[in-house]
């Protein structure tokens, strides 16, 4: 999987140019999550509910089935929010000035994070009520 040399020059395997390309992509996403825990005061909110979920799972010793149903719906909550965070920085950047459709678009864009964060909160409902109930074990 080396590179092989072209006139003194190293150039990469296609295994090693993908997996660069990889790499790349991963630093790309890992940025936009920071920048969305940085400029979002709610997904600082979201991380600690994240956190808290994660938490209270491994006290209940959760099912296989339970846990990917709390893995999806936080999953589909963290997505919101980074598109959510998304079309508000290129609203931003595209008009400066206030516009009708503009704040109806990030109006939208966190009634989408609402409706993802209230199903969230449903599916947590769905899986914790029983063990807070004391109807599981």
């Amino acid at each position: 999987m080396a590179g092989r040399r072209v006139g003194g020059a190293r150039v990469p395997s296609p295994v090693q140019a993908e997996l660069s390309r990889l790499a790349r992509a991963f630093r790309y996403a890992g940025r936009g999550w920071l920048y969305v825990l940085r400029t979002q005061r709610n997904a600082r909110w979201h991380l600690a509910a994240t956190l808290g979920v994660g938490l209270a799972g491994w006290w209940f010793s959760i099912s296989r089935l339970e846990a990917g149903l709390l893995i999806l719906a936080i999953g589909l909550v963290w997505a919101a929010e980074a598109l959510n965070t998304a079309l508000e920085a290129l609203a931003d950047r595209c008009a400066p000035e206030p516009h009708p459709l503009v704040a109806a678009a990030k109006d939208a864009a966190a009634a989408g994070v609402l409706a993802a964060a209230l199903s969230a909160i449903g599916v947590g409902i769905a899986v914790f009520g029983p063990y807070l109930l004391g109807m599981k074990p």
